[in-house]
Protein backbone atom coordinates (compact mmCIF):
# COMPACT_ATOMS: atom_id res chain seq x y z
CA UNK A 1 0.00 0.00 0.00
CA UNK A 2 1.18 3.27 -0.89
CA UNK A 3 1.46 6.43 1.69
CA UNK A 4 1.41 9.82 -0.14
CA UNK A 5 3.56 12.49 1.10
CA UNK A 6 1.73 15.22 3.19
CA UNK A 7 1.45 18.37 1.36
CA UNK A 8 4.16 20.04 2.99
CA UNK A 9 6.23 17.96 2.25
CA UNK A 10 5.44 18.11 -1.03
CA UNK A 11 5.39 21.39 -1.43
CA UNK A 12 8.55 21.95 0.71
CA UNK A 13 10.59 19.45 -1.49
CA UNK A 14 9.06 20.03 -5.36
CA UNK A 15 11.36 21.83 -7.17
CA UNK A 16 10.83 25.39 -8.80
CA UNK A 17 9.13 25.14 -12.23
CA UNK A 18 12.39 25.23 -14.86
CA UNK A 19 11.16 28.49 -16.18
CA UNK A 20 10.82 30.21 -12.67
CA UNK A 21 14.01 28.42 -11.68
CA UNK A 22 15.52 29.62 -15.30
CA UNK A 23 14.32 33.21 -14.73
CA UNK A 24 15.87 33.61 -10.74
CA UNK A 25 19.00 32.05 -12.08
CA UNK A 26 19.21 35.24 -14.88
CA UNK A 27 18.49 37.47 -12.17
CA UNK A 28 21.31 36.14 -10.43
CA UNK A 29 23.60 36.12 -12.83
CA UNK A 30 22.53 39.60 -13.77
CA UNK A 31 22.93 40.58 -10.24
CA UNK A 32 26.70 39.55 -10.36
CA UNK A 33 27.37 41.74 -13.66
CA UNK A 34 25.81 44.71 -11.58
CA UNK A 35 28.18 44.15 -8.75
CA UNK A 36 30.73 43.93 -10.87
CA UNK A 37 29.84 47.49 -12.13
CA UNK A 38 29.31 49.25 -9.34
CA UNK A 39 32.72 47.65 -7.89
CA UNK A 40 34.90 49.32 -10.44
CA UNK A 41 32.86 52.65 -9.88
CA UNK A 42 33.95 52.11 -6.31
CA UNK A 43 37.72 51.90 -7.33
CA UNK A 44 37.41 54.56 -9.99
CA UNK A 45 35.15 57.58 -8.47
CA UNK A 46 36.32 59.53 -5.08
CA UNK A 47 38.34 62.81 -4.61
CA UNK A 48 40.45 61.88 -7.49
CA UNK A 49 38.72 60.59 -10.49
CA UNK A 50 40.59 57.81 -12.83
CA UNK A 51 39.78 56.34 -15.90
CA UNK A 52 38.98 52.87 -16.37
CA UNK A 53 42.43 52.63 -18.05
CA UNK A 54 43.97 54.05 -14.82
CA UNK A 55 42.02 51.38 -12.77
CA UNK A 56 42.91 48.46 -14.98
CA UNK A 57 46.64 49.15 -15.02
CA UNK A 58 45.91 49.74 -11.10
CA UNK A 59 44.72 46.23 -10.90
CA UNK A 60 46.69 44.29 -13.07
CA UNK A 61 49.99 46.32 -14.09
CA UNK A 62 50.97 48.30 -10.73
CA UNK A 63 53.64 50.20 -11.37
CA UNK A 64 53.89 52.71 -8.45
CA UNK A 65 52.87 55.47 -9.80
CA UNK A 66 50.39 57.95 -7.77
CA UNK A 67 47.21 56.67 -9.79
CA UNK A 68 48.09 52.96 -8.92
CA UNK A 69 48.44 54.10 -5.29
CA UNK A 70 44.62 55.07 -5.18
CA UNK A 71 44.05 51.85 -6.68
CA UNK A 72 45.73 49.95 -4.35
CA UNK A 73 43.60 52.22 -1.69
CA UNK A 74 40.48 52.32 -2.93
CA UNK A 75 40.50 48.49 -3.79
CA UNK A 76 40.55 47.67 -0.32
CA UNK A 77 37.96 49.96 0.67
CA UNK A 78 36.38 48.33 -2.22
CA UNK A 79 36.78 44.54 -0.49
CA UNK A 80 35.64 45.26 2.60
CA UNK A 81 32.47 46.83 1.29
CA UNK A 82 31.74 43.69 -0.67
CA UNK A 83 32.29 41.17 2.67
CA UNK A 84 30.79 43.31 4.52
CA UNK A 85 27.99 43.87 2.24
CA UNK A 86 27.23 40.59 1.78
CA UNK A 87 27.78 39.62 5.63
CA UNK A 88 24.82 42.22 6.45
CA UNK A 89 22.93 41.09 4.03
CA UNK A 90 22.96 37.23 4.76
CA UNK A 91 22.76 38.11 8.16
CA UNK A 92 19.31 40.01 7.82
CA UNK A 93 17.93 37.02 6.08
CA UNK A 94 19.07 34.58 8.32
CA UNK A 95 17.14 36.99 11.32
CA UNK A 96 14.03 37.08 9.34
CA UNK A 97 13.78 33.67 8.82
CA UNK A 98 14.95 32.75 12.24
CA UNK A 99 12.03 35.33 13.97
CA UNK A 100 9.96 35.00 11.26
CA UNK A 101 9.72 38.78 11.08
CA UNK A 102 10.41 40.84 7.89
CA UNK A 103 11.49 43.55 9.56
CA UNK A 104 14.10 42.05 11.16
CA UNK A 105 17.55 43.23 11.26
CA UNK A 106 20.82 42.44 12.78
CA UNK A 107 20.25 44.95 15.79
CA UNK A 108 16.99 43.19 16.62
CA UNK A 109 18.76 40.69 18.42
CA UNK A 110 21.62 43.26 20.29
CA UNK A 111 24.19 42.51 18.09
CA UNK A 112 24.85 46.02 16.92
CA UNK A 113 24.62 47.02 20.34
CA UNK A 114 27.02 44.60 21.66
CA UNK A 115 29.79 45.15 18.91
CA UNK A 116 29.13 49.48 19.92
CA UNK A 117 29.64 48.33 24.00
CA UNK A 118 32.47 46.89 23.75
CA UNK A 119 34.23 49.71 21.32
CA UNK A 120 33.42 52.13 23.91
CA UNK A 121 34.26 49.83 26.54
CA UNK A 122 37.77 49.97 24.85
CA UNK A 123 38.58 52.89 24.30
CA UNK A 124 37.52 54.39 28.16
CA UNK A 125 38.64 52.10 30.37
CA UNK A 126 41.82 49.71 27.83
CA UNK A 127 42.90 53.08 26.15
CA UNK A 128 42.48 51.54 22.86
CA UNK A 129 43.15 53.63 19.93
CA UNK A 130 43.61 51.85 16.70
CA UNK A 131 40.86 50.18 14.40
CA UNK A 132 43.00 46.94 14.35
CA UNK A 133 42.03 46.66 18.24
CA UNK A 134 38.09 47.81 17.61
CA UNK A 135 37.73 44.86 15.51
CA UNK A 136 38.36 42.52 17.92
CA UNK A 137 36.60 43.96 21.06
CA UNK A 138 33.75 44.88 18.67
CA UNK A 139 33.51 41.00 17.82
CA UNK A 140 33.80 39.75 20.79
CA UNK A 141 31.38 42.36 22.20
CA UNK A 142 28.72 41.47 19.55
CA UNK A 143 30.15 37.33 20.08
CA UNK A 144 28.96 37.79 24.25
CA UNK A 145 25.51 39.65 23.42
CA UNK A 146 24.51 36.89 20.85
CA UNK A 147 25.30 34.27 23.73
CA UNK A 148 23.56 36.09 26.09
CA UNK A 149 20.51 36.67 23.88
CA UNK A 150 20.49 32.66 23.06
CA UNK A 151 20.42 32.48 26.79
CA UNK A 152 17.98 34.61 27.90
CA UNK A 153 15.58 33.46 24.88
CA UNK A 154 16.11 29.72 24.38
CA UNK A 155 17.46 28.10 27.59
CA UNK A 156 13.58 26.90 27.87
CA UNK A 157 12.96 26.40 24.59
CA UNK A 158 13.63 28.83 21.70
CA UNK A 159 11.41 30.64 20.15
CA UNK A 160 11.16 33.69 17.72
CA UNK A 161 9.07 35.70 20.28
CA UNK A 162 11.77 35.25 22.88
CA UNK A 163 14.49 36.07 20.99
CA UNK A 164 13.21 39.14 19.71
CA UNK A 165 11.95 40.22 23.13
CA UNK A 166 15.34 38.98 25.13
CA UNK A 167 17.53 41.04 22.29
CA UNK A 168 15.22 44.03 22.55
CA UNK A 169 16.15 44.25 26.26
CA UNK A 170 19.62 43.64 26.15
CA UNK A 171 19.61 46.09 23.08
CA UNK A 172 18.31 49.06 25.62
CA UNK A 173 20.59 48.27 28.20
CA UNK A 174 23.49 48.49 26.43
CA UNK A 175 22.97 51.43 24.18
CA UNK A 176 21.88 53.13 27.84
CA UNK A 177 25.19 52.13 28.80
CA UNK A 178 27.02 53.29 25.38
CA UNK A 179 25.38 57.08 25.99
CA UNK A 180 26.32 57.22 29.94
CA UNK A 181 29.70 56.08 29.00
CA UNK A 182 29.98 58.73 26.23
CA UNK A 183 28.64 61.55 27.84
CA UNK A 184 31.12 61.14 31.02
CA UNK A 185 34.08 61.09 28.97
CA UNK A 186 34.33 63.84 25.82
CA UNK A 187 37.43 61.72 24.73
CA UNK A 188 35.68 58.74 24.38
CA UNK A 189 32.68 60.43 22.68
CA UNK A 190 35.31 61.98 19.96
CA UNK A 191 36.44 58.83 18.77
CA UNK A 192 33.23 57.01 18.90
CA UNK A 193 31.75 59.61 16.72
CA UNK A 194 33.24 58.54 13.50
CA UNK A 195 32.73 54.54 14.33
CA UNK A 196 29.47 54.30 15.12
CA UNK A 197 27.73 56.06 12.13
CA UNK A 198 29.25 53.27 9.70
CA UNK A 199 32.04 53.62 7.31
CA UNK A 200 34.86 51.90 4.45
CA UNK A 201 36.84 55.29 5.01
CA UNK A 202 39.52 53.51 7.38
CA UNK A 203 39.46 49.73 5.61
CA UNK A 204 43.05 48.50 5.26
CA UNK A 205 44.12 44.90 4.05
CA UNK A 206 45.09 44.27 7.91
CA UNK A 207 41.58 44.46 8.58
CA UNK A 208 40.08 42.50 5.43
CA UNK A 209 42.71 39.83 7.11
CA UNK A 210 41.33 39.97 10.67
CA UNK A 211 37.85 39.31 9.67
CA UNK A 212 37.67 37.29 6.72
CA UNK A 213 38.05 34.27 8.46
CA UNK A 214 34.69 35.04 10.33
CA UNK A 215 33.10 36.05 7.12
CA UNK A 216 34.01 33.48 5.52
CA UNK A 217 32.74 30.53 8.35
CA UNK A 218 29.44 32.93 8.63
CA UNK A 219 28.33 32.71 5.04
CA UNK A 220 29.29 28.99 4.73
CA UNK A 221 27.24 28.26 7.31
CA UNK A 222 24.38 30.95 6.82
CA UNK A 223 23.91 28.96 3.29
CA UNK A 224 23.54 25.26 4.81
CA UNK A 225 20.95 26.56 6.91
CA UNK A 226 18.56 27.27 3.91
CA UNK A 227 16.78 24.13 3.73
CA UNK A 228 16.03 23.66 7.57
CA UNK A 229 15.42 27.21 7.71
CA UNK A 230 12.99 26.87 5.13
CA UNK A 231 11.20 23.81 6.45
CA UNK A 232 10.90 26.24 10.22
CA UNK A 233 8.61 29.01 8.06
CA UNK A 234 6.09 26.39 7.44
CA UNK A 235 5.43 26.22 11.32
CA UNK A 236 7.39 24.28 14.30
CA UNK A 237 5.34 21.12 13.79
CA UNK A 238 5.67 20.62 10.42
CA UNK A 239 9.62 21.74 10.42
CA UNK A 240 9.69 18.68 12.55
CA UNK A 241 7.69 16.49 10.67
CA UNK A 242 10.11 17.03 7.70
CA UNK A 243 12.96 16.29 10.19
CA UNK A 244 14.60 19.62 11.05
CA UNK A 245 16.17 20.17 14.70
CA UNK A 246 14.36 23.02 15.95
CA UNK A 247 17.06 24.01 18.22
CA UNK A 248 19.85 23.03 16.35
CA UNK A 249 18.79 25.28 13.53
CA UNK A 250 18.11 28.08 15.54
CA UNK A 251 21.52 27.92 17.65
CA UNK A 252 23.10 27.85 14.72
CA UNK A 253 21.07 30.61 13.00
CA UNK A 254 22.34 32.70 15.48
CA UNK A 255 25.68 32.07 15.38
CA UNK A 256 25.62 32.50 11.66
CA UNK A 257 23.83 36.11 12.00
CA UNK A 258 26.17 36.99 15.08
CA UNK A 259 29.75 35.61 13.25
CA UNK A 260 28.69 37.54 10.07
CA UNK A 261 27.20 41.14 11.60
CA UNK A 262 29.90 40.77 14.66
CA UNK A 263 32.79 40.84 12.06
CA UNK A 264 31.19 43.67 9.58
CA UNK A 265 29.96 45.97 12.38
CA UNK A 266 33.67 45.42 13.84
CA UNK A 267 35.36 46.28 10.46
CA UNK A 268 32.98 49.15 9.74
CA UNK A 269 30.60 50.23 12.72
CA UNK A 270 27.34 49.70 12.49
CA UNK A 271 25.59 49.95 9.45
CA UNK A 272 21.69 50.39 9.30
CA UNK A 273 19.01 49.30 6.55
CA UNK A 274 21.49 46.82 4.50
CA UNK A 275 20.55 44.10 6.28
CA UNK A 276 17.05 44.83 7.08
CA UNK A 277 16.00 46.06 3.56
CA UNK A 278 18.26 43.89 0.78
CA UNK A 279 16.36 40.99 2.38
CA UNK A 280 12.99 42.34 2.30
CA UNK A 281 13.42 43.63 -1.19
CA UNK A 282 14.48 40.06 -2.48
CA UNK A 283 11.93 38.04 -1.22
CA UNK A 284 9.50 39.99 -3.21
CA UNK A 285 10.79 38.52 -6.22
CA UNK A 286 12.60 35.75 -5.51
CA UNK A 287 9.67 34.25 -2.99
CA UNK A 288 9.97 32.72 0.56
CA UNK A 289 12.98 30.24 -0.32
CA UNK A 290 15.88 31.09 1.17
CA UNK A 291 17.86 28.56 -1.26
CA UNK A 292 17.77 32.10 -3.97
CA UNK A 293 17.32 34.89 -0.94
CA UNK A 294 20.37 33.85 0.45
CA UNK A 295 22.70 34.20 -2.77
CA UNK A 296 20.56 36.90 -3.74
CA UNK A 297 21.23 38.66 -0.49
CA UNK A 298 24.61 38.15 -0.58
CA UNK A 299 25.08 39.75 -4.05
CA UNK A 300 22.86 42.70 -4.06
CA UNK A 301 24.01 43.97 -0.29
CA UNK A 302 27.02 44.96 -1.77
CA UNK A 303 25.41 46.57 -4.38
CA UNK A 304 23.83 49.32 -1.82
CA UNK A 305 26.69 49.15 0.69
CA UNK A 306 29.13 50.01 -1.95
CA UNK A 307 26.58 52.57 -4.20
CA UNK A 308 26.06 54.26 -1.24
CA UNK A 309 29.45 54.51 -0.95
CA UNK A 310 30.24 56.10 -4.50
CA UNK A 311 27.13 58.54 -3.48
CA UNK A 312 28.73 59.67 -0.50
CA UNK A 313 32.00 60.31 -1.90
CA UNK A 314 30.31 62.25 -4.72
CA UNK A 315 27.87 64.25 -2.84
CA UNK A 316 30.38 65.66 -0.16
CA UNK A 317 33.77 66.45 -2.74
CA UNK A 318 36.56 67.13 -2.19
CA UNK A 319 35.25 65.52 1.42
CA UNK A 320 32.88 62.61 1.71
CA UNK A 321 29.82 61.24 3.75
CA UNK A 322 29.90 58.25 5.99
CA UNK A 323 28.24 55.29 3.98
CA UNK A 324 26.31 54.75 7.02
CA UNK A 325 24.81 58.32 6.93
CA UNK A 326 24.17 57.44 3.13
CA UNK A 327 22.04 54.02 3.83
CA UNK A 328 20.16 55.36 6.33
CA UNK A 329 19.06 58.59 4.52
CA UNK A 330 18.24 56.42 1.14
CA UNK A 331 17.06 53.57 3.47
CA UNK A 332 14.15 54.80 5.39
CA UNK A 333 12.13 56.42 2.80
CA UNK A 334 12.40 53.50 0.01
CA UNK A 335 11.81 51.12 3.29
CA UNK A 336 8.37 52.74 4.11
CA UNK A 337 7.27 52.85 0.58
CA UNK A 338 7.89 49.34 0.50
CA UNK A 339 6.17 48.47 4.05
CA UNK A 340 3.21 50.49 2.70
CA UNK A 341 2.59 48.72 -0.31
CA UNK A 342 -1.05 46.84 -0.94
CA UNK A 343 1.10 43.51 -1.32
CA UNK A 344 4.37 43.51 0.79
CA UNK A 345 6.68 39.92 1.29
CA UNK A 346 5.34 37.67 3.42
CA UNK A 347 7.87 35.07 5.40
Amino acid sequence: MLVESPPEQRAETAPAPPTRRAVRAFGLLLSVVLLVLVALASIAIGAKELSLGQVWHGLFEDSGTYGDVVVAERLSRTLLGLLAGAALGLAGAVLQALTRNPLADPGLLGINAGASAAVVTAITYFGVTSLTGYVWFAFFGAAAVGALVWFLGGSRGATPVRLALAGTAVSAALYGYLQAVMIMDEAALGKMRFWTVGSLASATNSTITQVLPFLLTGTVLALALARPLNAMAMGDDTAKALGANLNRTRALSMLAATVLCGAATAACGPIVFVGLMVPHVVRSFTGPDLRWILPYAAILSPVLLLGADVIGRIVARPSELQVGIVTAILGGPVFIFLVRRRRTAQL
